[in-house]
C-alpha cells in the first residue's frame, strides 16, 4: 500500500484532483494507498470521489476523503460496480487487488461483453511486467491493441481527454 507521502501516493492524488478540475468523478475501491490518494486529490479538487467497499473484509476502512461510499456485498459485486460503472480505467499501481481489476476489465473488453474504452496503464513498470506475462500466457497484439501505456499522468489525461473521455460526463463520469 502506497503510503501518504510517497511517489506513487503523490502521483495518485494529483491524479485525482487533475480528473476532478476535468469534471470526472472519480471512482475507486474506497480504501488506502492509491484509492486514498486520489480520492483525496478529487476532493481538495472540488470533486466527487466513490468508493466501492466490501464491510467484510477483515482490517479496512473506508478513507475518510470518500464523498460516497457504496458498500458491496463481496469482491465480485465491487469488481463489477468498479468495472461496469466507469468510462475509463487508470492504474497506476498497487497490490494483487489492481491486478485483478486491470485484468477482469480487459478480459470483458476483449470478449466483447462490455463496449470498449480506455484502459491505461501507467507508469515505467508496466511494458516489463506485460512482456513478462506474455512469456508465461497467450498475450499477444490482440489483447494489447485494447490497452494503453502511459509514461505519467500527463499523458493519461492527455489521452483521456483526447477520446472524449471528459465531455462524456453526462454518463457516470468515473474514472477508477
Amino acid at each position: 500500500m502506497a503510503p501518504a507521502g510517497d511517489e506513487l501516493y503523490r502521483s495518485a492524488e494529483r491524479l485525482g484532483r487533475m480528473l476532478a478540475e476535468r469534471g470526472a468523478r472519480v471512482a475507486c475501491g474506497g480504501y488506502g494507498g492509491v484509492m486514498e490518494a486520489v480520492s483525496r486529490g478529487a476532493r481538495a479538487a472540488g470533486g466527487h470521489a466513490l468508493g466501492f467497499t466490501v464491510p467484510d473484509f477483515p482490517g479496512r476502512e473506508p478513507n475518510e476523503f470518500l464523498s460516497e461510499e457504496r458498500p458491496c456485498g463481496d469482491l465480485y459485486e465491487r469488481l463489477q460496480g468498479l468495472i461496469h460503472g466507469s468510462d475509463a480505467w487508470i492504474a497506476l499501481g498497487g497490490g494483487i487487488g489492481t491486478l485483478v481489476e486491470v485484468f477482469l476489465a480487459w478480459n470483458e473488453i476483449y470478449m466483447s461483453l462490455i463496449p470498449a474504452r480506455p484502459l491505461l496503464l501507467v507508469g515505467s513498470k508496466w511494458p516489463a511486467a506485460l512482456e513478462s506475462l506474455g512469456g508465461l500466457t497467450e498475450l499477444g497484439e490482440r489483447h494489447m491493441k485494447l490497452i494503453d501505456l502511459c509514461d505519467d499522468i500527463d499523458s493519461a489525461v492527455e489521452l483521456l481527454a483526447s477520446r472524449g473521455v471528459f465531455a462524456n460526463t453526462a454518463g457516470s463520469g468515473e474514472t477508477p
